[in-house]
């Protein structure tokens, strides 16, 4: 079995049609990846076939992204409790019982909402630039917090430059160096293409606006680190302009054995360090899986 090998497969999920990557033997422990804004599974392309030898990994689309349903929102209300509520279906359609999840970005207060709606199911966290602490959002997310204070259509429409090519770009850019040489242009193309859908502006900008609930569930989130101990690495790019990275040394605070490895990179930091990414997560989950046969 060439268990490398990727799948491109869908799934009809609570009225969606979810997309997703799927490789590795079934048998093996499952690792779910959960991509973040304005990303897709694509963004984990480098990553898989390094975990699929060992792990059955899965990677989705959030709906509203990449190549699942993305309903206008007349026809969706785009928050993330409806999202996590989408994925946590996925996650039981899957027949997911245990397993590893990847954090990033969107992905995480999602990923979080699914381990509290599922504790048992949650065998290990590992977070790449998946933010769960106040001392992590950075001063960029300022125009966000006005929004969030003041949901009025100037404060809206001042957001709509997140969703534009140069925004996009700068996303990827940020903190590279030499980033024309190492970040794929088809990366930021497909990502923009996607956003450029005539109903994906306002179901966007409706996650950005509901993105506060998020915030307000970290001390949930907190709550269910300390309390269920869940083994956590944190790879993060450390120059990342949204998650700081006192965001990632947090997850220390409620589960002292978390480990934290910072990588000279950006908010994409899988685009320029899969490799070493991917041999973190490797040497991690050998020992989490070592441990629970014991």
């Amino acid at each position: 079995m060439n268990t490398s090998k990727v799948s491109f497969k869908t799934l009809p999920v609570s009225g969606f049609k979810i997309f997703y990557r799927e490789a590795g033997n079934p048998k093996n422990p499952v690792v779910l990846l959960l991509h973040g804004f304005p990303t897709s599974s694509h963004m984990f392309r480098n990553l898989i076939p390094q975990l699929a030898d060992n792990y059955h990994v899965i990677a989705p689309d959030l709906p509203g992204f990449g190549f699942s349903d993305a309903p206008s929102h007349d026809l969706f209300e785009y928050t993330f409790e409806n999202v996590a509520k989408v994925m946590g279906d996925f996650v039981d359609r899957m027949g997911l019982k245990k397993f590893a999840v990847y954090i990033f970005d969107y992905g995480a207060p999602t990923g979080l909402r699914i381990a509290l709606r599922f504790p048992e199911r949650i065998s290990a966290i590992i977070t790449q630039n998946g933010n769960a602490y106040v001392e992590g959002l950075s001063k960029d997310w300022a125009p966000v917090q006005t929004y969030w204070e003041k949901p009025t259509p100037e404060n809206r429409d001042a957001l709509r430059k997140l969703q534009t090519l140069e925004t996009t770009r700068w996303q990827y850019y940020h903190g590279v160096t030499n980033p024309e040489e190492r970040i794929a242009p088809e990366t930021i193309l497909l990502d923009q293409t996607l956003l450029d859908r005539p109903q994906s502006a306002e179901a966007q900008l409706d996650l950005i606006g509901d993105y506060k609930t998020n915030v307000e569930l970290y001390p949930k989130f907190q709550e269910f680190f300390r309390k269920h101990q869940p083994p956590t690495l944190a790879v993060w790019g450390k120059h990342d302009p949204f998650f700081l990275p006192a965001g990632a040394e947090a997850y220390r605070r409620d589960n002292p054995d978390a480990k934290v490895v910072f990588f000279d990179t950006g908010h994409f930091a899988l685009e320029t360090h899969a490799a070493e990414i991917g041999e973190e997560i490797l040497r991690f989950l050998s020992v989490v899986y070592h441990s629970a046969s014991r």
